[in-house]
């Protein structure tokens, strides 16, 4: 079944490298069109095409020896004010562990806007938090994520997701809805009915992990996020966020280098200029040493010597060639 999938997935990827602009024969886009969530979903697009968006993970946030260790907000503060300058935009993956402090802080650092991660959406502890967030912050916060990568860490079924969306918008309709998942499984029949959930699609689009992309110009591997994301807008009717892309920064014996990330979001930002339909946020915002070798014992996590290394600013909150590269705000 690994080896099916994974042929599967390589004739995609071949195919949107190959025949970007194919026709497709599939039915209409899908998308939630709840009018309650109109003026979330307009929010939401004038942050897209006028900001700049990163996802973060504060950096005082751990995961060691299967235990989490919250973020404490003198750290998230200085976090974000360290990304402040040249970002103004947020997503983030969890809305607990400390991370109750983000969008106050946000808020006094005049950010334009936050989506909220709910990382396990069965969690009540977890929506509740979100929940009471948007509540407070309502001018800030754009949209709530239940879950990251759900369905392919096997947490979650479509199914289960499309429900938790729906109980979620039965109790807070001027919410605008997302999940997040790497964009293949959007080819699956089975996506159909969460597609038609969600008033916005937050994805996941990573050449590296494509053996064919090792070595490949930066220029191939920004084309090809520009292709699937034009693929996905055949699919989904609602705005389009690539909430993770880009490439990690260490180690060098795999080949990744600072410099090849800076090359990446250079050859990336004309051909994927923000609107407020399809834009793409830079990931992420700071290294996280720990995710080396700890984030496995979190169901459903990536681990790997180059998690760690995802930053555009590394754990001391440097910034490294790929975030010096953007002019400031």
């Amino acid at each position: 079944m690994r080896n099916q999938h994974a042929a599967a997935l390589r004739a995609l990827v071949l195919a949107l490298v190959l025949a970007p602009a194919a026709p497709c024969a599939a039915a209409a886009p899908a998308c939630a069109r709840d009018p309650a969530a109109a003026p979330a979903r307009t929010r939401l697009a004038a942050a897209m095409a006028h900001g700049r968006f990163i996802a973060y993970e504060p950096t005082s946030l751990e995961l060691v020896d299967g235990r989490v260790h919250a973020a404490d907000p003198a750290s998230i503060r200085a976090d974000l004010e360290a990304l402040r300058p040249r970002f103004d935009a947020l997503i983030t993956y969890d809305a607990i562990h400390g991370a109750e402090a983000i969008p106050g802080i946000a808020v006094e650092l005049k950010y334009r806007a936050l989506i909220v991660g709910v990382w396990d959406p069965a969690d009540p502890a977890q929506l509740a938090a979100a929940l009471a967030a948007v509540q407070r912050y309502p001018q800030l916060i754009v949209g709530v994520s239940l879950g990251n990568e759900s369905v392919y860490g096997r947490r979650q079924t479509f199914g289960a997701l499309a429900a938790a969306l729906a109980a979620v918008r039965a109790r807070a309709p001027q919410l605008a809805l997302s999940t997040t998942e790497p964009f293949h499984l959007y080819e699956q029949e089975a996506s159909v009915p969460l597609l038609r959930s969600m008033d916005f699609l937050l994805v996941n689009v990573h050449p590296v992990f494509q053996p064919w992309f090792r070595g490949a110009p930066a220029a191939t591997s920004a084309q090809f996020v520009v292709n699937v994301v034009a693929d996905l807008a055949r699919r989904f009717c609602g705005p389009i966020l690539v909430k993770e892309t880009g490439e990690p920064t260490a180690p060098a014996s795999a080949g990744y280098t600072p410099a090849q990330q800076a090359q990446f979001y250079a050859a990336l930002r004309p051909r994927f200029p923000p609107t407020g339909a399809r834009a793409f946020a830079y990931f992420s915002a700071f290294d996280a040493p720990w995710r080396a070798h700890d984030a496995g014992a979190l169901p459903g996590a990536a681990s790997g010597p180059e998690e760690a290394y995802w930053g555009l600013y590394d754990s001391a909150r440097q910034p490294k060639p790929a975030a010096l590269a953007l002019p400031p705000l």
